[in-house]
């Protein structure tokens, strides 16, 4: 594996779990942007920051690569307190995305996805070797986009290589500010959809700000929802945060159709009950056995049916009913 680590020790790790301890920020004037926020992000899991605006979810991102510096507290990547480190040093080993890219305009697609490893002293056979192999991994063809220059992108392109770009060093943390907030809807749901086939390949750290209930359950291993000033209400899995909100507050935040949501983020195994039927003879719809509740529902209203087969590595394993998927208990709607 290409990058340094966190430490510089140089091992092969591709991410590291973030320990936020009680910290805050707080601005000359006496603003209280972050009071005391603890957060315990898994190695290789995507963590979700989510709530209103003036809550200071930018703010803890920006902690995390010292962007901005905290006023109290101590931030841990793999056990050791990033503010022990060169802020600018650290910043090369941490991959960052936000809303509008930053791509610079003067330079070509590969340069720019090259920055970091430049930096870092790499020698151009091998920067232009990992560049390529980044925008093959983000689905833009290198023969045809890496001598481009940014203005001849669209927008979801754009994004595409600030996401290559930030992963060009091999970071263990990647920090994602409203990523896919700027691009139209339809793009955003094709970026979002290849940017979670590109961290099951890839399984790096990350956390990701959004104001975007819809995105964070749709992309998150775990969400964090925050108050104003920084003050975590809950952090869960989707469906777990679906299910059972600690608080109004957050119940009110998810929305009142939360229950939609969490269908779509419960395994289909668990509303799955014995007695496959041959689908081809019955006509009864199909759906994968890694498919959610939700996509078991939506091939029901489909085909005007009642039930569906499941199906796994082209053999029916069970069905799922009508009746099946709404008997599951909102505690079992986990992930």
């Amino acid at each position: 594996m290409d990058a340094t680590a966190i430490n510089g020790s140089g091992d092969a790790r591709s991410a590291a779990s973030i320990t936020l301890e009680d910290i805050g920020k707080t601005y000359p004037d006496g603003t209280v942007a972050v009071g005391d926020f603890s957060l315990e992000v898994r190695a290789g899991e995507l963590t979700v920051l989510i709530g209103p605006s003036g809550c200071g979810k930018s703010t803890i991102l920006r902690m995390i690569n010292r962007l901005i510096e905290p006023t109290h507290g101590r931030i841990l990547i793999d056990g050791q307190n990033v503010l022990e480190r060169d802020p600018v040093e650290l910043r090369r080993h941490i991959g960052y995305v936000i809303q509008n890219v930053g791509l610079f305009p003067h330079q070509n697609i590969r340069t720019n996805v090259g920055t970091v490893p430049k930096l870092l002293g790499w020698n151009a056979k091998r920067i232009g070797q990992r560049a390529d192999e980044l925008l093959d991994l983000v689905g833009l063809d290198p023969a045809r986009y890496a001598k481009r220059y940014p203005h001849e992108l669209s927008g979801g392109q754009r994004q595409r290589v600030g996401v290559a770009r930030a992963l060009a060093a091999d970071p263990l943390v990647l920090l994602m500010d409203e990523p896919f907030s700027a691009v139209d809807p339809i793009a955003r749901g094709r970026l979002q959809e290849e940017f979670l086939r590109l961290q099951a390949a890839v399984r790096k750290t990350i956390v990701l700000v959004t104001h975007d209930i819809d995105e964070a359950v749709r992309l998150g291993d775990r969400i964090a929802v925050l108050a104003e000033g920084g003050r975590l209400l809950q952090y869960a899995p989707p469906a777990e945060l679906l299910a059972k909100p600690d608080s109004t507050a957050v119940g009110d935040f998810v929305g009142a159709d939360r229950g939609i949501r969490r269908l779509a983020v419960t395994p289909l195994r668990q509303a799955m009950v014995s007695g496959a039927t041959d689908a081809a003879k019955s006509g009864i719809p199909t759906v994968d056995a890694e498919g959610t509740l939700y996509d078991a529902l939506a091939a029901m209203l489909a085909s005007d049916a009642t039930e569906v087969v499941v199906v796994e590595n082209g053999k029916n394993v069970g069905v799922v009913t009508r009746t099946s998927i709404f008997a599951v208990p909102e505690a079992e709607a986990t992930v």
